[in-house]
């Protein structure tokens, strides 16, 4: 290389060194450029001092050639230049040049030498901290042309400048917007939650907010947008009054969620019915038990506000199902409709002019829902179900036929404060099932005592299986005493449930619980063994006094889901005592009909000895001649008819105690006063009851059977009886039910009282 000069060599010179005249010229492979190209490295130690500037026809081109002034040299052939490297950085092909409109971004006025080149500021060969940083003029081009509304704040939350897409989303000229607080034009104040995290945003302390917002247009039209705020970067270009704090861009979202809506309202609601869903009603109720009562139920005002009071109809269409089992699951998707349609017309008929009507949602199936919120009292839900009821009275046409559908409505209102969704609904759900009980086509109103006795009734269940094996039961014993002499002929055992928390239960609170869940079949067991027992131990402890039988009602479970006829055998062959002495009581609805194995049952216990008795005799078939074909040996008559007969003037001393231990409020006088009235016209002498009691004595006595008559309460009823040829009576003439002890006593006297 020709030419040499003194001072520093520009950082560019050194990265694509220049070639000269005397270069081209040289041969290949000598020269600094050729060593560069063999070692792969420009070296930066000894470089080439830079040839003065040139001038005239000799002067190099900027692409380093000749120009064509020059005089014709000899040709020669030039190999291209080796690919420049940088020391640890991989050979990259020639970065394409930068757009001229971000030109800017790659220029440092901090280094005039990088100035010179704009490709070598893009360039990624560089070091990272050789590049420059951006300048303020090609932000502030992005900034203006960007399709995103963005706007600049400074530390405050004041305006610094917005991009004109800002001022068209908002309505207004970019211009207009300067100074002006941001919070304002977005909304960011109207709860507390996202002015604290803004406002954590402007003094540095938070990364970013992003939030939604619904703003009004100029135009009236409303936005959905995504609001972001976050902090600008240190090397962003200045503001007029020093750096400015952050920024806040908007994106207008409202076609997603409009779509959103529109997918939300998809699964919030029924697609036959068009009405709310489970979902939906589920997610209202819950918001209006959060709510706070703003006024008392009594001065309700739309003014002032909620009650703080909820009430719901919980209703199920009566006989669905054998519309849809008859006429196809598609006219019964039209029924659902047009009931549908009826239940929200008396819905909004029943909002009066207030804010809101009640919610009408189907919970599945037949089920619908009316939630009333900020109820006014059960008399405002009682209108609302005796609407809906009278509504569906009239026949709906559908597919050209005339279907008629009644409902059974659960009503339920209460305080809202301290009542959970699934408390209400499960309250609703037992007061329709006692309005399907009731006789359905009807409302009823939840009640709290009733509902008390259904969840007693829920925890005896629960725990009744547990009591057989814990020996929570105890037996007392009712005398049966013969009519002419009144001697003791034999005991009922009745069971009684020593429960540790609702105390002393009789039989009708948990006979028929444990006949539906199967504890009978051990129960039954524990009450034939026990009763069995101890009418052992009275014959030997009264070794001169005629033996007594012993009566053990059987549930018609017990026959069937056990072997009864073993059990009978083994508790005989256990305790010692005669077949004879030992009485099975039935109901005679379980006995007529029978055949199978419960008439097989009663035949091989009546061929061991045991005497079959039919209890409650005269509620049910009272069919005689049938009775002749089965084993039985013993009729008792219901209390009913026994009751027909010679009435003294005054209550039974049943109903007296009864009275005496609840004693009447002066406002229930004038109720207890009509009461006792019907009473005593039922309770009054009926010849027609005695006819048929003596008919159906002196048919018994001609198959063989015996009869006992329940329920004998005066010494007049036992004379009667007495006079048409009953044979034993039972009740409280003679005893209540009492402790074995008791019973001894009496074995003792001989004979019961008789009055």
């Amino acid at each position: 290389m020709s030419g040499t000069s003194e001072g520093p060599t520009p950082t560019a010179d050194l990265i694509r060194p220049k070639v000269t005249q005397s270069d081209v010229t040289k041969p290949s492979g000598t020269g600094p450029l050729a060593a560069a190209a063999d070692t792969g490295v420009v070296a930066a130690t000894a470089p080439a001092p830079p040839a003065p500037p040139e001038s005239g026809p000799c002067a190099p081109s900027p692409t380093g050639l000749t120009g064509p002034s020059d005089p014709a040299p000899a040709p020669v052939q030039t190999p291209p230049p080796a690919p420049l490297r940088t020391p640890g950085l991989t050979p990259m092909a020639e970065p394409a040049p930068t757009p001229p409109e971000f030109t800017d971004l790659a220029e440092s006025p901090q280094d005039p030498r990088l100035s010179q080149n704009p490709r070598s500021a893009q360039d990624p060969r560089l070091p990272q901290d050789a590049r420059p940083a951006p300048a303020g003029q090609p932000f502030r081009s992005v900034f203006e042309a960007a399709p995103l509304a963005m706007a600049v704040l400074d530390g405050d939350g004041l305006v610094v400048s917005a991009n004109d897409t800002f001022g068209a989303l908002l309505g207004t000229g970019p211009d207009e917007l300067a100074g002006q607080v941001a919070a304002d034009l977005v909304d960011l104040a109207s709860d507390t939650r996202t002015w604290h995290a803004y406002r954590e945003v402007l003094r540095g302390r938070q990364a970013r907010l992003r939030c939604t917002r619904r703003l009004k247009h100029a135009d009236g039209r409303s936005l959905w947008v995504q609001v972001t705020v976050a902090p600008l970067p240190p090397e962003s270009p200045p503001g007029p009054a020093g750096p400015p704090g952050v920024l806040l861009s908007i994106a207008d979202v409202s076609a997603r969620r409009e779509l959103q809506a529109r997918l939300r309202h998809v699964r919030m609601h029924d697609p036959v019915t068009r009405l709310p869903n489970r979902t939906l009603f589920f997610e209202r109720l819950s918001a209006a038990l959060e709510a706070e009562p703003t006024a008392p139920a009594e001065s309700y005002d739309e003014e002032r506000g909620g009650t703080g009071r909820i009430g719901l109809c919980y209703l199920d269409l009566d006989g669905f199902k054998a519309v849809n089992d008859t006429l196809g699951h598609h006219v019964g998707d039209r029924l659902l409709a047009a009931v549908a349609q009826r239940l929200t017309s008396c819905a909004d008929a029943a909002a009066h002019g207030r804010a809101g009507a009640p919610l009408v949602a189907r919970l599945g199936g037949d089920e619908f829902a009316l939630l009333v919120e900020d109820s006014t009292g059960t008399e405002q839900l009682a209108g609302l179900a005796e609407s809906v009821l009278t509504a569906l009275q009239a026949p709906f046409e559908i597919s050209g036929r005339r279907l008629s559908v009644s409902a059974s409505i659960g009503v339920v209102e209460r305080q809202a404060a301290g009542t959970s969704a699934t408390a209400l609904m499960q309250a609703a759900d037992t007061t329709l099932y006692w309005a399907k009980a009731d006789g359905r086509a009807r409302w009823t109103l939840f009640d709290p005592e009733r509902n008390a006795h259904r969840m007693t009734r829920q925890a005896l269940v629960s725990t009744l299986r547990a009591a057989v094996e814990r020996g929570e039961f105890t037996l007392e014993y009712q005398p049966l005493v013969g009519m002419d002499d009144g001697r003791l002929r034999g005991v009922e055992a009745l069971v009684r449930w020593r429960h540790p928390q609702f105390g002393v239960l009789t039989p009708n609170r948990f006979i028929t619980l444990a006949e539906e869940d199967g504890s009978i079949v051990p129960l039954g067991r524990w009450i034939l063994a026990t009763a069995c027992r101890q009418a052992r131990r009275w014959q030997l402890d009264h070794p001169d006094e005629p033996p007594i039988f012993v009566s053990v009602n059987v549930a018609v479970r017990q026959v069937w889901d056990s072997d009864l006829v073993a059990d009978v055998a083994q508790v005989l062959a256990e305790t010692g005592l005669a077949p004879h002495l030992l009485q099975l009581e039935l109901t005679e609805s379980a006995v007529m009909g029978s055949a199978g194995r419960p008439l097989q049952a009663l035949r091989a216990l009546s061929d061991m000895g045991v005497h079959i008795a039919i209890d409650d005799f005269g509620t049910g078939y009272s069919n005689l001649a049938y009775l002749s074909r089965l084993p039985v040996s013993a009729l008792k008559l219901d209390g009913s008819f026994v009751r027909g007969f010679q009435y003294e003037e005054r209550q039974p001393r049943e109903a007296e105690a009864r009275q005496a231990e609840s004693p009447e409020t002066e406002p229930r006088q004038a109720q207890a006063r009509q009461t006792r009235s019907e009473e005593a016209a039922v309770n009054r002498s009926s010849p027609a009851d005695e006819v048929i009691v003596e008919a159906m004595i002196q048919l018994a006595h001609r198959l063989g059977l015996t009869v006992t008559a329940e329920c004998v309460e005066t010494s007049d009823q036992a004379s009667r009886l007495r006079r048409i040829g009953c044979d034993t009576g039972q009740g409280w003439l003679y005893s209540r039910p009492v402790p074995p002890d008791r019973i001894s006593e009496l074995l003792d006297g001989h004979a019961c009282g008789r009055r």
